[in-house]
Order: structure tokens, then C-alpha cells, then sequence
């Protein structure tokens, strides 16, 4: 005996009791459902008002003629002595001032 499984089984029609419950929901669906409003929106243009608390940079700024009142005169720094013997870099950009030449062998055998 040999049994068929692929095959298809035929959509059934709905009854006449089957067709009036769902003739039934729909209504009440209607009934209940609010009504849809169509309303078309319209497009504006955003355009932002002037807030009054910005500050406006409209005021000219003070002319630096000369030394400013209250300020001392900003000097250069620069080393004068004669002890040092130049700069190296230990790690990445970090300035070391080198004195003696042991100093500078040492940095220039470590390891980066």
C-alpha cells in the first residue's frame, strides 16, 4: 500500500455560517474604528528669529600702541651659560638638557 504525503488538500469554501460571522466582524470593525481624517500638511519654511541674548560682536576692539598699563615687558628665555651642551630626546618629543658627554653616549645607547 503506498501513501501519498505531498499531497495538497484543496482550499475549502467558507460556509454560509462561516461568510455571515465574518460579514459580522467587519461591521463591527467599522462601527468601532475611528474615522480616519485626511488632512493635507502644508510645508513652511523655517526661518529663526533674532534671539535678543546673543552677543553681537559689532564693538571695535582697543589699538596696542606701546607697553600696556599694568603689564611688565615679556623678556626672552634663553640659556646663556656655558655648561650644557646641547638637548636630546628621551622619549617621543620629551626635551632633555644633556651636560656632559656620558650623558649624551647614554641616550644615544638606549633602547626606543
Amino acid at each position: 500500500m503506498i501513501i501519498y504525503t505531498n499531497q495538497r488538500s484543496r482550499k475549502r469554501k467558507p460556509t454560509a455560517k462561516q461568510r455571515q460571522l465574518q460579514a459580522d466582524w467587519e461591521a463591527l470593525v467599522q462601527r468601532t474604528s475611528p474615522a480616519k481624517k485626511t488632512t493635507q500638511k502644508s510645508f513652511e519654511v523655517y526661518n529663526p528669529e533674532v534671539n535678543p541674548n546673543i552677543r553681537k560682536n559689532d564693538l571695535p576692539s582697543l589699538p596696542c600702541t606701546g607697553q600696556i598699563a599694568g603689564l611688565k615687558p615679556i623678556e626672552e628665555i634663553r640659556y646663556t651659560g656655558d655648561k650644557m651642551i646641547g638637548i636630546g630626546t628621551l622619549h617621543k618629543s620629551n626635551a632633555v638638557p644633556i651636560f656632559t658627554e656620558d650623558e649624551a653616549k647614554d641616550q644615544a645607547n638606549m633602547r626606543r
